[in-house]
């Protein structure tokens, strides 16, 4: 089998199998990448040659979640295309602990209200009010806002999953007036992006992450928070203001609850609870 029609049978069984694309292009890449690097041992499930691989990997800094990636992809090959059942003896990387950065109520309004254009504005505002992740937002249409219910339906995202969120109260009226500009625009389509992209395509997540930034910079926060803090800090803050996390995992959409734990250890209102015996 040469490696072209190793690709093409790996992605054919992960589409078929419901993976999201973005996992069928991630598993096809690591796969490729091995591939072309151990041309004489990329069939075989050496587990030498997948050691050696992920060791300049590491020495390179790739994070353990990047290492985990090839091990998985590499498992799904070697057991569903070429049919291997022998044990697989390479082990995943552990992961480092991260804590979330999470930035204050009062950071969030300042980056908010140094966001001149409508537009950004909307979209920061909406990631940190609904939870949502940079793809999410990218990925929103016009449809999936249900201002009866305030609601909003979010398709496929992280694991190909839908759920509903959150959808604030206090932006639905701006999201009304920027729907109508969007409509005088452009004919009025519940499929259309609410957030289009340049000749009404989608937003690049990149941009979306450059507008954050930029405006975390206007707002003079010295902070490492990236557009993904504002789903951190939505969550933090809901946990402070005594949501039951089971909830909180709902609206983030996270399969398991030790996910969404992970927040029980940043919240600034259990620090501030704890007197220091100094």
């Amino acid at each position: 089998m040469d490696v072209e029609n190793a690709i093409y049978l790996t992605k054919r069984e992960l589409v078929v199998r419901n993976y999201s694309p973005k996992t069928v292009k991630s598993y096809t890449r690591c796969l490729k990448e091995y591939a072309l690097s151990y041309p004489q041992n990329w069939q075989t499930m050496d587990d030498d040659c997948i050691k050696d691989f992920l060791y300049q990997k590491k020495l390179k800094n790739y994070a353990p979640e990047t290492i985990n990636l090839y091990l998985h992809s590499f498992r799904f090959f070697y057991k569903n295309i070429l049919g291997i059942t022998a044990p697989f003896n390479v082990k995943l990387s552990r992961r480092n602990i991260r804590i979330p950065v999470v930035l204050s109520h009062e950071e969030i309004l300042q980056i908010i209200a140094c966001t001149k254009n409508f537009k950004h504005r909307l979209i920061i505002s909406l990631a940190y009010g609904a939870g949502l992740r940079v793809s999410e937002v990218a990925n929103l249409q016009i449809g999936d806002i249900n201002f009866a219910n305030s609601t909003i339906f979010i398709r496929q995202s992280k694991g190909g999953k839908n759920r509903h969120t959150l959808l604030p109260e206090v932006l639905i009226e701006g999201i009304k007036a920027y729907i109508k500009i969007l409509e005088i625009n452009n004919s009025y389509d519940p499929n259309d992006y609410l957030f289009p992209g340049r000749y009404n395509q989608k937003i690049a997540t990149r941009s979306i992450q450059q507008v954050f930034h930029n405006s975390l910079e206007k707002a003079g926060i010295l902070s490492s928070a990236s557009f993904h803090s504002l789903r951190h800090s939505f969550a933090t803050h809901l946990l402070e203001n005594g949501t039951d996390i089971r909830f909180i995992q709902a609206l983030l959409g996270h399969q398991n609850i030790r996910t969404t734990q992970s927040y029980t250890r940043v919240t600034s209102m259990n620090i501030r609870n704890i007197q220091s015996p100094l």
